[in-house]
């Protein structure tokens, strides 16, 4: 037996998966790291954590599995995209912790080059917004101390991970579509982006085919022998290719602590003007493939917020029985714009709204609220893209969340759509897996059509629909 490594390093934490020569996910590792949050909202992680972390769950997966490790033939690696950090190319340490995704404290850098947003976005195919890597990257050099006269790296958590890995300066198309410095039309880094944001792109690493032979690393020491890193991607586009969405027109949503909204539009790029974005799916075999997609900043994390700070649930898991006990015809919105809102409003200073209670709201009733937040911002997001003229006929979803099956349910209504769920929640990481095996000759393309799959169908009418989404829209609608 052979077997692929695949690291998932994700917003909350690291997990590597081991998959075997047939697909099968044969042994999974989990290790969290501290989400620093300060009195600003500010979010940070540390990056020698991140790797501690990427080390000790390799280790540990490869002990409790009990493998050879030398029948290890290559890794893959997914990554929580749009956090940014800046490291000395010459001793390997970061300048300070990395910025995450959340994070919107590059907010004045986006207000300087605002006459700039329409050229930012036809070259990206990305609005302006502190979101992206290319703000968060100056904010560092404008604060961090002592960066002057370094010989620096910028680069995002796979690129980071590659680094340490393998010695490496390099990142994908995924990955590098998602910093606004990247153009996808030239498919190179721009240098009048570069410039208005102050970034030398002699910082910027390699751009890659996501198949591509990255370097070869022996996971310090874990391993018996280096293997090859062969399948890199963002973590959402990992979830895009392990759904098996490689047909133009096939989308789904990966539920974590936010959410991306992803349909695959094929070899040529198509814009928006409706708040969601355009950016690159991968390259594979020398082509790359686009993808219009929206990201929203709160999800999954919404529910940890209800269990952490609330009180009113002792675990994620209670969220959807709690919700189903809920009186249905109870009114109250909850909208989590608690660092703004993303796809399709980008309005960074929204803050977070309960809305719409009555005498008989109580904690089923917020829990409930909390639970349908997350489906009515997909729905979002979904309805910006049929303004577009994208028909989906079913919206595959994969995450942790995707094991609620009150909010599944609750989303197939919601969007009048059949929802498909895999069996396997580890999709990202899977797709990586999968990719690098297909790229060292392990796996052939037939492996994307061996998930096993679970339907939701909608059971709501149009009446239902366009009363609960009303009133969803008109609780924005007052942030905005």
């Amino acid at each position: 037996m052979k077997y692929i490594l695949s690291i998932d390093q994700s917003t909350s934490g690291t997990k590597v998966l081991l998959l075997d020569e047939n697909g099968e996910l044969v042994g999974r590792e989990d290790l969290s790291h501290e989400q620093k949050i300060n009195s600003k909202g500010w979010v940070s992680h540390d990056p020698a954590a991140i790797y501690d972390n990427t080390v000790e769950t390799a280790r540990k997966v490869i002990a409790h599995t009990e493998i050879d490790p030398a029948k290890i033939m290559a890794m893959g690696i997914s990554n929580q995209r749009e956090t940014a950090l800046i490291w000395d190319r010459d001793t390997g340490d970061p300048i300070a912790d990395a910025v995450v995704w959340q994070c919107g404290r590059a907010q004045a850098v986006c207000d300087r080059l605002e006459s700039y947003t329409e050229t930012i976005r036809q070259k990206t195919g990305l609005p302006l917004s502190p979101y992206f890597p290319a703000a968060k990257w100056a904010w560092l050099l404008e604060n961090a101390p002592q960066t002057a006269g370094r010989n620096l790296c910028a680069g995002t958590i796979d690129c980071w991970l590659i680094y340490k890995l393998t010695g490496q300066f390099k990142t994908d198309y995924s990955n590098a579509s998602r910093t606004q410095l990247f153009n996808i039309h030239t498919l190179t880094w721009d240098e009048e982006l570069c410039k208005l944001f102050c970034i030398d792109p002699a910082m910027l690493p390699e751009v890659c085919m996501s198949d591509s032979h990255f370097g070869n690393t022996d996971i310090c020491g874990v391993l018996p022998k280096s293997i090859p890193v062969h399948g890199v991607m963002g973590d959402s586009h990992g979830a895009l290719f392990g759904q098996g969405c490689v047909v133009p027109g096939m989308g789904k949503a990966t539920y974590g602590t936010g959410s991306s909204v992803m349909v695959n539009v094929g070899e040529q790029p198509v814009f928006s003007d409706k708040g969601i974005v355009t950016s690159l799916a991968w390259g594979i075999d020398g082509k790359v493939s686009y993808v219009l997609e929206g990201n929203i900043n709160y999800t999954g994390s919404v529910i940890k917020w209800v269990v952490d700070e609330l009180g009113l649930l002792q675990s994620s898991e209670e969220a959807g029985t709690t919700a189903a006990q809920a009186d249905p015809e109870d009114n109250t919105y909850l909208i989590p714009a608690f660092t703004g809102l993303g796809a399709p409003y980008w309005k960074s200073s929204a803050r977070a709204m309960i809305y719409g209670m009555g005498r008989g709201t109580g904690r089923a009733e917020i829990v409930k609220a909390a639970e349908e937040s997350i489906g009515y911002q997909i729905a979002d997001v979904v309805n910006a893209m049929r303004q577009e003229g994208i028909t989906m006929t079913e919206l595959r979803a994969d995450g942790g969340p995707t094991k609620d099956s009150y909010l599944m349910q609750f989303q197939a209504d919601i969007l009048g759509l059949p929802v498909v769920v895999p069996v396997r929640e580890e999709l990202s990481g899977m797709g990586v897996g999968y990719c690098a095996g297909i790229a060292c000759g392990m796996y052939t393309q037939e492996i994307l059509d061996r998930v096993g799959r679970q339907y939701y169908q909608p059971e709501k009418k149009d009446e239902w629909i366009k009363k609960h989404y009303g009133g969803w829209k008109n609780a924005v609608n007052m942030l905005l």
